[in-house]
């Protein structure tokens, strides 16, 4: 009797660990693209969505607002709840200059085990910090690692938030990267209706990797345009209109962008 309540003990734990991390495979892009393309961030073919996580961070988001300015672009910035309050003045500076926020999370963590009941509050309370900033509330959530759990899933429906991870991205978090390396590595998945995934901050990544970042961006916008893609925000990105004609478009548009 005891080892059949063992073993039950046993299967539950273990019904519950799958249940909770199982939904955190939509990281790999084939599982995405094939499961759950909402998550993609695929939006309207003649648009790219540009965003930035783990800021804001007063020694390196400036240099990228000021960089975006003179590019004429716009765009979404996945903040931690933790970091706006180290700077409040810098976010007001973001959403004055027309930029987007969304929700990175509270602070920037690997949610191995459920933790249901925080996981709703970091989040309630990053979307709330930034509706106290005199924005409106805000849309999307990415979460931290790209690890979408059930929990955080669960957590972001409550927030009224809408998951999305990206298209293509740059890996311009790591210690080798470099300005070809990060063009190269978004040049695979970069094509009409992308999201794309860069960092504002080096707060989770090699130091000095903000740089490599900045000095990527003005050939990925002189890429885009080019292609005759737009670049902005996630909220001009026509994802919720996003069908499988609209995939269909951009994968039929992908072409080979080199590496300058």
């Amino acid at each position: 009797m005891v080892n059949r309540c063992a073993a039950a003990a046993v299967a539950a734990a273990s019904a519950g660990a799958l249940w909770h991390i199982g939904p955190a495979a939509t990281w790999l892009p084939p599982v995405r693209e094939r499961f759950a393309p909402g998550l993609d961030g695929r939006g309207s073919p003649g648009h790219i969505a540009l965003t930035f996580d783990d800021g804001p961070d007063s020694g390196t988001t400036p240099r990228f607002l000021d960089a975006l300015d003179r590019l004429g672009v716009r765009a979404t910035f996945f903040v931690l709840g933790e970091r706006l309050l180290d700077d409040r003045g810098l976010a007001r500076g973001m959403l004055d200059a027309g930029h987007e926020l969304g929700v990175h999370g509270w602070s920037h963590e690997k949610p191995w085990f459920p933790e249901p009941h925080r996981e709703a509050a970091d989040l309630a309370r990053t979307a709330g910090t930034i509706s106290d900033l005199g924005a409106a509330p805000p849309t999307w959530y990415r979460p931290p690692y790209g690890i979408l759990t059930a929990g955080r899933r669960r957590a972001a429906a409550r927030a009224r938030l809408r998951p999305v991870l990206w298209t293509a991205w740059g890996r311009d978090w790591r210690p080798a990267a470099d300005r070809r390396s990060v063009l190269a590595d978004l040049s695979r998945r970069l094509t009409g209706g992308a999201t794309v995934l860069l960092h504002d901050s080096d707060y989770t990544s090699a130091p000095g990797s903000w740089r490599t970042t900045l000095d990527a961006l003005p050939d990925l916008v002189s890429w885009c345009r080019a292609a005759g893609w737009r670049v902005g925000t996630l909220g001009e990105h026509g994802v919720e209109r996003a069908g499988t004609a609209v995939r269909e478009t951009a994968v039929g548009e992908e072409r080979d962008l080199g590496t300058p």
